[in-house]
């Protein structure tokens, strides 16, 4: 079945006034008009269970990374770098600590010009319970999304680190008229049952969508790579409120966007484009693309220590395209002595403000904010989270260490696996996880 959806005849601009045609002629000019139609829905309401202990006590977008961001930093800023600036958040699990974070760190944008970024937590709107997947959680706010009369709805997981211009996206969704967009990366087939992977014919129009495969299909004549959904979708608003709705009506569904919507839609014909992530991006990336998911403790730490090599693929200095955060008021990193045996220095790190060094050697390593290394201390190829305090004669390597730990004097990490693994969590791949909770401290407050 072919299905049919119609379109407007124009777009009209709901901040400014004006309005362009909706056709298949878009020129660049009307990219703003088309972003300011637009209401970007993240979703940030999972725990992320592949992430162990990092997400005991937060959920999964709110887990820190490069140093001085949250993981929901970089879909928030490729929103605002593309001039999306409506924005809501749909939380859940374990939210304070990103609440908390996206109230001190965006609340920049004007609600005078229309702006805003919105936290929307499951509020039983539509019903008594909570969201139960990622259809469900947009459908449960559906009456927010009609209020502001968007045009199009993004929608976005919070819980990957890339940089992406959504507008383009949102220009070759409009100029192919499609029902729905969805943003997709090519992945090394071994990976690919950790997507939803999908086939498109040769005007990338999806023809086939698979939740999560055990065996993914391969792209032809390429048997190594298979194409995965990013988990990003544009929609028509109309046409999604009546999916949304018809979902929600539909007995034995999942409520989930790759497990139920885009299945549906693709098998019935609908207008469903793929949209490539190597199409979209952005400035000061040399028209190199970056996406990375971090669901697990060893993709995690690989995406971390990458940002400590000379020309790192995730650029974090590129001025046209900033990721933004909470700039927390912290004096700069600091490195104290110069003896031969007591020699405060990092070489190939990242060291972020507050961090003292006294002392000791850092090397390959990256160090969150208000980190002190106390004396003849060895930190190398770790990750160190914020407001972490480790002792004399500790030695730390290939780890990471959680927020608010306090390593005691002596202690030695990464040395015998054996013996990390009687206290700590290590990884397939060796990583070893240390959290206050393991080493007998309690920290009262959300992470």
């Amino acid at each position: 079945m072919n299905a049919e959806y119609s379109t407007p005849d124009e777009i009209t601009d709901p901040i400014r006034g004006g309005n362009f045609p909706y056709s298949t002629d878009v020129k660049p000019p009307y990219l703003p008009l088309i972003a300011r139609n637009t209401i970007a829905m993240v979703l940030a309401g999972g725990r992320g269970s592949r992430l162990e202990q990092l997400t005991d006590w937060r959920c999964k977008p709110s887990v820190h990374f490069g140093g001085k961001f949250r993981i929901i930093d970089f879909t928030l800023s490729n929103c605002v770098n593309s001039g999306i600036r409506r924005i809501g958040i749909l939380t859940q699990y374990k939210a304070q600590s990103l609440i908390r974070h996206v109230q001190r760190g965006w609340s920049f944008l004007d609600g005078r010009l229309g702006e805003f970024v919105e936290l929307l937590p499951a509020q039983q709107r539509m019903d008594s319970s909570w969201y139960t997947g990622t259809a469900d959680a947009v459908f449960q706010n559906l009456d927010i999304l009609r209020r502001y009369e968007p045009r199009y709805v993004l929608v976005l997981a919070g819980d990957h680190v890339y940089k992406m211009d959504y507008g383009k996206m949102l220009v070759e969704h409009v100029r192919r008229q499609a029902d729905c967009t969805i943003g997709c990366v090519e992945v090394p087939v071994e990976a690919g049952s950790a997507f939803g992977i999908m086939q498109v014919d040769e005007e990338r129009r999806v023809i086939g969508f698979q939740e999560k495969p055990a065996n993914p299909q391969p792209l032809p004549g390429r048997p190594d790579t298979t194409l995965a959904s990013m988990g990003i979708y544009v929609f028509n608003a109309p046409f999604l409120y009546e999916q949304l709705i018809r979902d929600a009506d539909t007995r034995n569904s999942s409520h989930d966007f790759g497990k139920d919507i885009i299945p549906y839609l693709v098998k019935r014909g609908y207008r469903v484009h793929a949209h490539f992530l190597s199409d979209s991006s952005v400035h000061g990336s040399e028209g190199r693309s970056y996406w990375r998911d971090v669901g697990t403790v060893d993709a995690y730490y690989e995406a971390n220590m990458e940002l400590v090599k000379v020309t790192p693929e995730l650029n974090l200095y590129d001025r046209e395209w900033p990721i933004w955060t909470y700039q927390e008021q912290l004096p700069p990193a600091k490195f104290v002595f110069d003896d031969e045996e007591r020699r405060g220095c990092a070489i190939d790190s990242l060291i972020s403000g507050g961090c003292i060094i006294s002392g000791s050697t850092v090397r390959r390593s990256l160090l969150f904010s208000n980190v002190r290394v106390h004396s003849y201390c060895t930190v190398e190829d770790s990750v160190i989270l914020p407001n972490v305090e480790i002792s004399r004669h500790a030695v730390v390597r290939r780890a990471i260490i959680d927020k608010h730990c306090k390593l005691p004097e002596g202690i030695q990490i990464g040395v015998d696996p054996e013996a990390d693994r009687r206290r700590f969590h290590v990884t397939p791949k060796g990583v070893t996880l240390v959290t206050p909770e393991m080493l007998g401290q309690k920290v009262h407050h959300a992470r």
